[in-house]
């Protein structure tokens, strides 16, 4: 499936008619498949590059080292989450795929947990992740005005709450597979937990999404960011945006002894935003479909679910 393709700067450097065809555009996609990709977005094949190198060269470490930085109590949203760990909601097999994740560059500013720094084994790393961090949440923020326009709130709806959010990005190492394993995918079918996710492209194919009740291969260049609806704008919209179904399949034989990177941003607001469904999203054709919850509280609930807390 070709994905939607949408140029951000009709939104960045657009007239008003631009901004609200973009908006229109946007929202016309995550209605009907939850996904789109955009271009000219001002994230690079230079920026991609460098953070794949420091990001295989992390994972190429051996287990001891990468251990080093499994940060205890971080609920796998800080420093390195080993093989095995995370499974799908509702799934009693695990992924098979080991991670580390970030959250904002000014963390300790917004009274969330610090990074883990990984300078020490790959130099120069922290440096790349936090470029690529910055470009990434400014991309979101942008990302969430069209959004907002969309759903029919102020397009700044979001804008203080994602000044002080818990954006996470997450650099996944799907491990080879000479052998067909027994048990589990790459990652099992799930839904994202955030508002929206950013995806550059993967060192490999594998993405499926759910369109029309069957599974179907994503395509997209290099150079698109894959856009999708998370969980959190699916609840405060009432389900107006839904959240597509998503997996990562295993290789074909011929491709086993290929890893596979993966590089999701995914945008969160600050924890204490309410989750509540928006008043004018509810209707008796569409009754309130989630109950009342913070993000924070509903972030804790999911990484329950996948294991991670």
């Amino acid at each position: 499936m070709q994905l939607p393709t949408l140029s951000l700067q009709k939104w960045t450097h657009g007239s008003p008619e631009e901004q609200i065809a973009f908006s229109e555009e946007l929202g016309s996609a995550f209605r009907s498949l939850g996904f789109a990709a955009i271009e000219h977005h001002g994230f690079g094949s230079a920026d991609r590059e460098q953070l794949y190198a420091s990001v295989q060269q992390f994972f190429n470490l051996d287990e001891a080292a990468k251990r080093a930085f499994i940060l205890e109590g971080a609920k796998g949203q800080r420093g390195f989450t080993p093989f095995g760990v995370e499974h799908a909601k509702g799934e009693t097999s695990a992924d098979l795929k080991e991670f580390f994740q970030w959250g904002p560059m000014n963390a300790e500013e917004r009274g969330l947990s610090a990074n883990v720094d990984v300078n020490s084994a790959v130099l120069g790393m922290d440096e790349v992740v936090r470029a690529a961090y910055l470009k990434l949440e400014a991309i979101g923020n942008e990302l969430m005005k069209a959004v907002a326009l969309h759903i029919g709130v102020n397009r700044e709806y979001f804008t203080e709450a994602l000044a002080g959010g818990h954006s996470i990005f997450r650099a996944i190492h799907y491990p080879a597979q000479p052998e067909l394993p027994e048990d589990g995918i790459r990652a099992a079918a799930h839904e994202d937990i955030n508002l929206i996710t950013l995806l550059m492209g993967a060192s490999a194919e594998g993405l499926e999404v759910v369109s029309e009740g069957k599974w179907v291969p994503i395509h997209v260049t290099n150079d698109a960011l894959v856009i999708n609806v998370g969980d959190m704008l699916q609840r405060l919209t009432n389900g107006v945006l839904s959240s597509t179904t998503h997996r990562v399949v295993n290789p074909t034989a011929e491709k086993r002894h290929l890893p596979r990177f993966s590089m999701p941003f995914f945008v969160h607001p600050k924890e204490d935003m309410p989750l509540n469904c928006l008043d004018h999203c509810i209707s008796a054709e569409r009754p309130k479909a989630f109950s009342d919850i913070t993000a924070g509280a509903y972030l804790h609930e999911r990484l329950v679910e996948i294991g991670l807390a």
